[in-house]
């Protein structure tokens, strides 16, 4: 099994989805005013589904994996993107820096290198 779709809430599809292309997400599907499809480089793509009555953020956390995360950060910066933390090494050898889409989502981008599927203490 493989995963390859996840559909996030949004009040409001056109900021979501001018977020998403400036964090440099191709766009593959606009169907507005409900729903929007995003390719990764990957080829993984994730949507945006208009869903007007979120209450609150959720525990859910989205993440986006950069090879050159504190450069991406810093370039997102510049263009008016707000971070929540900058980009910080995690006791799980990962660096993250997280931010919220304008939905409220919280969004990783993080980088990890083999220890994403290797780590140290992977069980065999």
């Amino acid at each position: 099994m493989n995963l390859n779709q996840v559909t996030l809430p949004c009040a409001d599809l056109a900021a979501s989805v001018s977020f998403y292309r400036q964090l440099g997400f191709q766009q593959i599907v606009s169907s507005p005013p409900r729903y929007a499809r995003f390719e990764c480089e990957s080829g993984v793509t994730f949507s945006l589904h208009l869903a007007p009555c979120l209450t609150q953020h959720s525990d859910v956390v989205v993440y986006f994996e950069v090879e050159k995360l504190d450069a991406t950060v810093a370039a997102l910066k510049a263009r008016g993107i707000q971070f929540e933390s900058d980009p910080v090494d995690q006791a799980w050898l990962w660096r993250e820096a997280y931010l919220r889409d304008p939905a409220g989502n919280l969004i990783c981008l993080y980088h990890a290198g083999d220890h994403r599927r290797f780590p140290p203490w992977r069980i065999s």
